[in-house]
């Protein structure tokens, strides 16, 4: 049927067309709307209704770095390490005016690494605040050092002014974009009163969770005064013209709003802390499997000893849990000296006849061959608080069969692994606490569930029998001559037998230190620092400055290679200036002898290896430290001239021992890649 035309027509309802004139009022309606929405944001940005309820005094000669003082000092914060520079000065009078000491030493990295070890012998955050621009990327290894190792540690930058971002002013660079991958929380302050709940802020985030480095950049502006900052910004002159009248109007506003409720009183104090712990449930499953064990084995690394777990209570539930363990990072010393649970050789072989392992903080890299040491018909439970750590090369060498991954989600299933070559699949047995979960708490939950239980004494026992063993051949190695000096494997069993009880080892290098890691033992929990993960060089003497400072009854015995000393030589400046006295041995063998084990064999050439015998201890008493040499002349005074070191130090004197060493087959094979 063909649609009646004429009555679609008819029908059709008929829109009267709008006069001209009314799109007039309405466009000029949508257009002043739009310009007040753009005046109330500019009011908005320039701070005009913040100043309108918050009082600017233009009369006051307070500062931001005030601000900065009082948080740090609110945090229990008792040092700050620096190096000064124009653009942090008024915070750094401010802490020492509020009684927090101020150590400046002569490299940023060294404030950095000095922070390092206060936030690990401490559990609380070191502070370390350095200059704008070159002052700042001084620091960037220390930093990344913080984050592998997992310290808390804040970093306070300095910066160009706010109002001279990306206009060419002095070591003025994008801080922010450099900082980010390496920190936890990156802020910069933009206004006065944000100081206190930026800095609060960025505090709580460094402990929480998993630990690490935050940064907080600090412009010039909002540190110092009113009056200076107005001189700098505002001309003096009264402006010329529409234009300038419109820029002055504007940096008075700009300045108002910086200074702005700058003083109102905020709460200082330290934010709550978010530390993950292991739900009943997971504890449980994990003491049903490790109470089935019948060659348990316990790996635990620096986490370990994080708090809010004291390094005591954890040695008791690790005394109570009766499991033979290895310990790793700071976690070393947790039994003391030569406690029958601590096994200290052949943890590879150890691994592959355990049935149940517990990874408590420890991770599968390179250290444990990224899983590859562990047996295909082990049980694994590996708790960290760090999830990606936890299941790190759980897709190639170890694959989990199953992953918990927090308590309120379900387990995530993998299948097996099969490795090229080979027909049979690995499946391991995965039991991991939540992502992510302390391990401390949970190392003392497992003992309390497991209390009572014990396991067959032949296991330990075959687990020392290797150990007895191992440490009868570095006894040979001792005996052995050399071609020239001293035999290093003796002169660092001397070192162990002659160190005292109340002793903080640093170590920094990589054959002597790699030599001495075997031979000489920590006397307690949170006594042993060296880099971490990342192998960094250069953290000696600032792992050294911190550890004085925060325990100045203790001895600092700094553990050095030849190569690795140099980058810390010129900080004997720093510990005679501030009246730190630490020991350091140096392993003077001449060179990169860690990277010449296998270059030259390798490669056929020790080019770029070689070092000089330099008179290290001449260098430091330059500086006006203490200095002895040991060579293979005074042989039978190693012991002699150690006491005498000892005795420099307690008569407040820094000291450096430089020991000639020759080399010996001891840490051939040692890999350095």
């Amino acid at each position: 049927m063909q649609p009646d035309l004429d009555s679609c027509h008819l029908m059709e309802t008929p829109v009267a067309a709008a006069p001209a004139g009314d799109f007039f009022p309405s466009f000029l309606l949508l257009g002043f709307a739009t310009l007040v929405a753009a005046l109330l944001g500019a009011a908005h940005r320039l701070g005009l209704f913040y100043q309108l309820m918050h009082k600017v005094d233009k009369a006051s000669i307070r500062h931001g770095g005030e601000n900065v003082a009082a948080v740090l000092r609110a945090h229990g914060v008792r040092f700050l390490f620096t190096l000064v520079g124009g653009h942090i000065s008024p915070l750094l009078v401010a802490c020492e005016k509020l009684g927090i000491r101020v150590v400046d030493t002569r490299h940023e990295v060294t404030a950095v690494f000095a922070a390092d070890a206060v936030a690990r012998l401490t559990g609380t955050v070191g502070v370390a605040a350095v200059t704008a621009g070159p002052g700042l990327t001084n620091t960037v290894t220390a930093v990344k050092n913080a984050q592998i190792a997992q310290s808390p540690v804040l970093l306070l930058g300095g910066a160009a002014s706010t109002l001279l971002q990306n206009r060419g002013a002095l070591q003025a660079i994008d801080q922010m974009s450099l900082f980010r991958p390496l920190c936890k929380f990156c802020a910069s302050v933009q206004r006065v009163r944000e100081i206190i709940p930026t800095l609060r802020a960025a505090m709580a985030a460094a402990q929480s969770g998993t630990p690490g480095p935050v940064f907080v950049e600090l412009p010039v502006d909002v540190l110092y005064p009113y009056f200076m900052v107005q001189k700098e910004m505002v001309s003096a002159k009264p402006p010329k013209g529409l234009v300038g009248q419109g820029v002055s109007w504007y940096l008075e506003n700009y300045l108002a709003n910086l200074f702005a409720g700058a003083w109102e009183p905020q709460p200082e104090g330290p934010l709550p802390l978010d530390i993950p712990q292991a739900s009943p449930q997971q504890v449980q499953r994990c003491v049903e499997i490790l109470s089935r064990a019948k060659r348990p084995l316990v790996l635990l690394g620096s986490q370990a000893l994080l708090p809010p777990t004291p390094s005591d209570k954890l040695r008791v539930a690790v005394e109570t849990l009766g499991v033979p363990c290895f310990l790793g990072g700071m976690a070393r010393g947790l039994l003391g000296r030569s406690h029958p649970l601590h096994i200290r050789q052949n943890r590879s072989a150890a691994l592959k006849k355990a049935d149940v392992v517990v990874l408590a903080g420890t991770v599968c890299d390179f250290r444990l061959s990224y899983g590859r040491v562990l047996s295909r018909s082990s049980k694994i439970i590996i708790v960290n608080r760090n999830r990606k750590e936890m299941l790190m090369n759980s897709d190639m060498f170890w694959k989990p069969q199953v992953a918990v991954q927090d308590a309120c989600s379900l387990p995530a299933v993998f299948g097996p692994l099969v490795l090229e070559g080979q027909e049979e699949a690995i499946s391991l047995q995965l039991y991991p606490l939540p992502s992510p979960g302390d391990v401390g708490s949970f190392v003392v939950k497992l003992a309390q569930g497991l209390q009572g239980q014990t396991w067959a004494s032949d296991w330990a026992e075959e687990l020392r029998q290797a150990d007895r063993q191992k440490e009868q051949t570095f006894r040979e190695k001792a005996s052995m001559p050399v071609a020239e000096h001293l035999n290093p494997v003796r002169v660092l069993q001397l070192v162990e037998e002659t160190l005292p009880d109340n002793s903080i080892l640093v170590v920094d290098g990589g054959d002597f230190v790699g030599t001495a890691a075997h031979l000489v033992q920590p006397r307690g929990p949170l006594r042993w620092l060296d880099p971490g993960a990342f192998g960094t060089l250069g953290v000696g003497a600032g792992f050294a400055l911190g550890a004085k400072l925060c325990q100045p009854d203790a001895e600092v015995w700094c553990l050095f290679g030849d190569g690795a000393f140099g980058y810390s030589l010129i900080e004997f400046d720093t510990f005679v200036r501030h009246k730190i006295p630490v020991m350091a041995l140096i392993g003077n063998d001449a060179g990169w002898t860690q990277i010449s084990r296998e270059q030259v064999p390798c490669l056929g050439s020790n080019v770029a290896c070689g070092l000089a015998y330099t008179g290290y201890h001449k260098a430091a008493m330059g500086l006006g430290a203490q200095g002895l040499l040991l060579s293979r002349e005074s042989e039978d005074q190693v012991v002699k001239v150690l006491h005498e070191a000892q005795q420099q130090c307690q008569d407040g004197h820094p000291v450096v021992v430089n020991i000639l060493i020759g080399r010996t087959d001891f840490r051939d094979g040692s890999i350095a890649v």
